[in-house]
């Protein structure tokens, strides 16, 4: 008999019916439905994030490629496009190159002043719940919430050179007075320490909120193996505020690429542009020197400046988190 013949007379091999329920057929694509809720609970926040942040960048990006100075804001007529020849004169301008120098110094010395100062002293906040303590959080707070123009004037009186705080300090001890904002290398310095004075306090209070999500459980299995405070705070700590010092470390890196208001309101850039940066010979060009094309090429420099380094922090976080699992 051929085969055919015998699939031809070969009962067919009954149908698969799930108990209490028909055979199911292929079912039909449901169309997924977008909901417009979530967009409309944050649109408020991107057209806000459009508006200052995106839009401000593109419009600088178009001015910089152009010779608008004041005369160009009363009459477009004057506005030429001229290419890149901002960028040709900011690179070949030595006060920029000044600037540049004078952020990386402050970048080197505040950012890592303030990450293991804040962290330092948010560890040692942290020991105690006493009311004390509490009321050291608020004083450590003070110079984050204080205005920039008390803090100057409180500042500028105690670093006068004739009678300033400080030098008179250094007189009870036959210490020469110092040119604390006339000298154009320890101007440097005091703008930075009080620009890391003013920033600490909100960096301890980011340490102290990550230090109380850290459970009491760990410490005291660590106190129960022998591991002191030390062995606890590299061994526990350390590893469990790697997110929040990543936070601080980026946010910290990225405002003092930006520091402006303590070289604009203690020296204004002086000595001889010794303490100017890159933000304060931004704010010069612009608003001094009323040449915007040219401010907003360097700020275009500054702007992918933070870009790099930040995208170059992300992609090392990421990086090590891969290399974690």
């Amino acid at each position: 008999m051929s085969t055919s013949t015998i699939e031809a007379i070969a009962p067919s091999a009954p149908a698969v019916v799930t108990e209490g329920r028909p055979a199911e057929g292929p079912r039909p694509r449901r169309r997924r439905r977008v909901s417009l809720t979530p967009y409309l609970f944050i649109s408020p926040t991107l057209i806000c994030l459009v508006a200052f942040g995106v839009l401000p960048i593109a419009v600088a990006a178009v001015v910089s490629l152009t010779n608008m100075n004041i005369s160009g804001l009363g009459n477009l007529a004057n506005v030429h496009f001229i290419g890149l020849s901002n960028y040709r004169s900011l690179f070949s301008d030595p006060a920029f190159w000044e600037s540049l120098r004078n952020t990386g110094l402050y970048v080197v010395v505040g950012v890592p002043s303030i990450i293991v100062g804040s962290l330092t002293i948010a560890i040692a906040l942290n020991q105690s719940q006493s009311r004390f303590f509490r009321a050291l959080r608020a004083f450590y707070f003070l110079p984050a919430i204080t205005a920039i123009v008390a803090i100057s004037l409180i500042w500028g009186y105690l670093y006068n050179d004739q009678f300033g705080l400080l030098n008179y300090l250094l007189s009870l001890v036959h210490v020469p007075p110092v040119e604390w904002l006339t000298s154009s290398l320890v101007a440097k310095f005091s703008v930075a320490f009080v620009a890391i004075w003013r920033a600490s306090g909100l960096d301890i209070v980011i340490f102290l909120a990550g230090l109380q999500a850290i459970p009491a459980d760990y410490y005291e299995a660590a106190s129960i193996d022998g591991a002191g405070q030390l062995r606890q705070v590299f061994s526990i700590t350390l590893p469990l505020l790697r997110f929040a010092i990543f936070f601080v470390l980026v946010t910290t890196l990225i405002s003092w690429m930006q520091l402006f208001d303590e070289p604009y309101v203690l020296t204004a850039g002086g000595p001889v542009h010794a303490t100017t940066s890159i933000s304060l010979y931004i704010y010069q060009q612009g608003f001094s020197y009323n040449e915007f094309g040219f401010a907003s090429a360097a700020s275009m420099v500054l702007f992918a400046m933070i870009a790099v380094v930040t995208a170059v922090q992300l992609r090392a976080r990421k990086r090590g988190a891969s290399d974690n699992l």
